[in-house]
Formats: C-alpha cells, sequence, structure tokens
C-alpha cells in the first residue's frame, strides 16, 4: 500500500508542471498573462509584418488583461481604450484588442488577443 502511495505521489509530483497553467512564461522579457494560450497563426501573421511576434488568446475580459500589464514594472502606458490597449516593457510591444478580427480568415473574435512583439 505504501508502495502505490509513494509511486502515485512522484507521478503527481512530476506531472504537476504540465497539468498547472503557464504561469511566470514570458516572451521576449514580457511576462505572458496566466492563462493564455498561444496562437501560431496570429503569430505568424503578425510577424511577417516585421519582427518577432508572439500572439496569445485569453477568455478574460480586456479590462481584466489590460490592469494585469498596467501594473508591470517599467511598463509604458502608450494607449488605453474600451477596445484596446498597447504599452512598451524595455523596447517590446504589447498590444491587447477585444473584440479583434482574424487577419487571415476574417473571423471577428471577441476574447482578448495579446500580441507581444519585438523589433
Amino acid at each position: 500500500m505504501i508502495r502505490i502511495a509513494r509511486s502515485t505521489f512522484l507521478l503527481l509530483l512530476c506531472l504537476l508542471p504540465a497539468l498547472l497553467p503557464a504561469a511566470g512564461d514570458d516572451k521576449f522579457g514580457v511576462p505572458v498573462y496566466a492563462g493564455a494560450k498561444y496562437d501560431t497563426q496570429t503569430s505568424a501573421v503578425v510577424a511577417q509584418m516585421g519582427g518577432q511576434a508572439a500572439c496569445y488568446q485569453s477568455a478574460d475580459d480586456l479590462a481584466k488583461v489590460v490592469a494585469f500589464y498596467s501594473k508591470l514594472p517599467g511598463i509604458v502606458v502608450i494607449h488605453t481604450s474600451a477596445k484596446g490597449a498597447m504599452f512598451k516593457l524595455n523596447g517590446v510591444s504589447i498590444t491587447l484588442q477585444s473584440p479583434w478580427m482574424n487577419m487571415k480568415t476574417g473571423a471577428r473574435n471577441t476574447d482578448t488577443l495579446i500580441s507581444i512583439v519585438k523589433n
């Protein structure tokens, strides 16, 4: 019985990082909003405009995501509105949008798009 419990504990300990949200992740020195999911397609389209890009989607409303980025040490607020925001952190641009349009398909999305771009 002890052997099974120990094996189960060790298995959970090994799997725990994969089960937790990607808290603490960053891209180009910018923290990625907790729970945001990487968007490969949008990242590729934005990167074609110049620079390195990493785009994420969050189910959280725009105001909550704006509040997170607004509080980062060293952040420079460029613009905020009811539909989006723009920040700079150490030369990296952070753009938040909701709603936003998929540039490849033209589909309108109502979640929050987080674009982190290093020129």
